[in-house]
């Protein structure tokens, strides 16, 4: 807490966090000093711990999650801010949606009325070279451009949500116009 503390005071205000219950730990802690964002895979059961602490969900993949985000955020009147993650490359062991489903899942959760559609997230896959992995970002750029193009309701291609602390540098350089460096920042989790 005194590296997010000592980040905080430095002007860093938004704070990515991989666990809900992490997340609802720190916010307890910090409060409204920092925006919140739920990077990691959410469970549909985890959703109401977290809901009203949250300014960006950047892990909606599946049409469950939506819909538990929708009831929840009804309830509570609130809008909630989402990302698709969308598996760029097809990683058996990372979650999100394959590119050619992002679509027609948007057109199914562009109906849920508290639900905000702000962008896209992906993880590439570590590689020594982050240039191997450029075609990541370039496919999630080039996408997020189509569907900007749509004009949907409820949704905006706002952020791409890309790059880590081993290559964001290249993530940027294909549009990234937000990136998760915690490792860079605060070192690797115990």
């Amino acid at each position: 807490m005194d590296r997010i503390n000592e980040a905080l005071d430095l002007g860093l205000n938004n704070i990515g966090e991989n666990r809900p219950q992490e997340l609802v730990k720190k916010y307890d802690i910090i409060g409204n000093r920092a925006n919140f964002h739920m990077i990691g895979h959410l469970q549909t059961n985890k959703v109401k711990y977290i809901i009203d602490k949250v300014s960006l969900i950047h892990s909606l993949d599946r049409l469950s999650l939506a819909e538990e985000l929708q009831k929840r955020a009804e309830k509570l009147d609130i809008l909630v801010n989402a990302l698709v993650q969308v598996n760029v490359a097809d990683e058996k062991s990372k979650f999100g949606l394959k590119i050619e489903e992002v679509i027609p899942f948007i057109n199914k959760v562009m109906e849920f009325d508290n639900l905000r559609i702000k962008g896209l997230m992906t993880i590439a896959p570590f590689v020594e070279d982050p240039e191997d992995i450029r075609w990541v970002f370039r496919d999630l750029r080039k996408l997020s451009e189509n569907i900007a193009r749509m004009n949907l309701k409820n949704v905006e291609m706002k952020y791409l949500s890309m790059g880590m602390t081993n290559d964001y540098q290249v993530a940027i350089e294909e549009g990234a116009n937000m990136i998760r460096i915690g490792t860079g920042l605060f070192g690797k989790r115990n």
